[in-house]
């Protein structure tokens, strides 16, 4: 169920069937204790983080007075990524998780009383793992490509919305179309072709790239 699930969200990709139980499967759940997503989440949000900060650095729109880290934060902010993208890809009826209140109550719930129980920072979490888990298994170029098709165009902010800002809308859909759009595909036979497509992030040695990873900030 967890393998076919994500194998259906991301075409191209095939999820060993251990990886994707550890992806959907978070701490809170008493099937932790054979394996959980932290570690997954941990590297994914800095991953993202990585890739986001990148795209803004070498973005025409950015201002000296712009504040990157509070960008960055607001942008991949877990209730945001849970939300927006979590409810997209459907996590929340394939993850293993303990909640607060009953599953029934929880199917008819509003927005106040599931970010409350903690629904939407769960899958916030497993959003962070699914990258972190592209990044592990299928190598940087496929979570690049899944970033800018699939996470990036769907946290847009629209007027009080929390999200990226709009003077950067445009960067996202030009790094979108340039992996094909959002059903883009996430494997190429010529990983070295990706990269010149890609902006300035792209560029990054692994070297580099380790280096942002380490130092990007955690996100709450």
């Amino acid at each position: 169920m967890f393998a076919e699930h994500l194998n259906n969200l991301f075409p191209g990709l095939q999820f060993p069937l251990e990886l994707a139980r550890r992806i959907l499967t978070h701490a809170s759940h008493p099937a932790a204790i054979y394996g959980h997503n932290a570690g997954l989440s941990f590297m994914g949000r800095r991953v993202i983080s990585a890739y986001l900060y990148l795209l803004l650095s070498s973005s025409p729109h950015l201002r000296p007075s712009d504040d990157l880290e509070a960008i960055v934060a607001q942008s991949l902010n877990t209730y945001v990524l849970g939300e927006r993208i979590g409810s997209k890809w459907g996590l929340g009826r394939v993850m293993r998780w303990t909640p607060t209140i009953k599953a029934d109550r929880a199917k008819d719930a509003n927005f106040t009383i599931l970010k409350g129980v903690g629904l939407y920072k769960v899958q916030g979490d497993a959003v962070s793992a699914v990258m972190g888990g592209i990044f592990e298994q299928f190598g940087g170029s496929a979570a690049h490509r899944t970033f800018h098709t699939r996470v990036l165009p769907h946290i847009l902010a629209r007027k009080n919305n929390a999200g990226l800002p709009e003077a950067f809308h445009a960067d996202v859909q030009s790094a979108c179309n340039r992996f094909g759009g959002m059903e883009g595909p996430l494997l190429v036979d010529h990983p070295s072709s990706t990269l010149a497509q890609t902006n300035t992030a792209s560029k990054d040695t692994p070297e580099k790239l380790k280096k942002t990873l380490q130092e990007a900030p955690s996100l709450d």
